[in-house]
């Protein structure tokens, strides 16, 4: 028990290593997605995260897109505890027949103009959710989506581009 313990008192910790994408690059990333946003709506973006029923592996990289190595938050990019003040909705995980009421009823809070975006496989399609008698089915069958980011999880930096894909399509539209 000695030897174990001081071993792990000198040994160096086991992490894994940051994310491979270059600083600037996210920089640059969540930087066009805060101008596009003050572009179309003349302020930070504000976003509320639904969780319909997935395993929170999506939950997880959405997170991440607030830890200290993507921080968009310095950008203008914010989110939001209520739909009431919500610009966008980034809902994960298949719709649950227990989370379709308070979906709908997030959707009908969330002033206009609005986007929703279904951030997984799960969300899209189902996932490995698809046959499960909870499950009612993908987010778009419940409400309208504007866009689906694919990934089981996504990746933050993924996350990010789909977002400035969509502000600066509805900026130019």
């Amino acid at each position: 028990m000695r030897r174990m313990l001081l071993e792990g008192l000198f040994r160096r910790p086991v992490t894994e290593g940051s994310p491979t994408v270059a600083d600037a690059e996210i920089e640059a990333l969540a930087e066009r997605l805060g101008v596009a946003a003050k572009a179309r709506l003349g302020r930070s973006l504000s976003i509320r995260e639904v969780d319909a029923g997935s395993c929170n592996g999506c939950e997880l990289e959405i997170h991440a897109l607030n830890n200290s190595y993507y921080d968009v938050e310095r950008f203008g990019l914010r989110f939001v505890a209520s739909p009431r003040h919500a610009d966008l909705l980034m809902v994960t995980g298949p719709v649950t027949a227990n989370m379709r009421e308070g979906l709908e009823r997030t959707y009908a809070a969330t002033p206009a103009p609005k986007w929703v975006v279904a951030v997984g496989d799960c969300a899209a399609g189902c996932g490995v959710f698809r046959k499960s008698y909870a499950v009612i089915g993908s987010v778009s069958a419940v409400i309208p989506v504007d866009l689906v980011i694919p990934g089981c999880p996504p990746e933050p930096i993924d996350m990010l581009k789909g977002l400035i894909g969509l502000v600066e399509a509805s900026a130019r539209g």
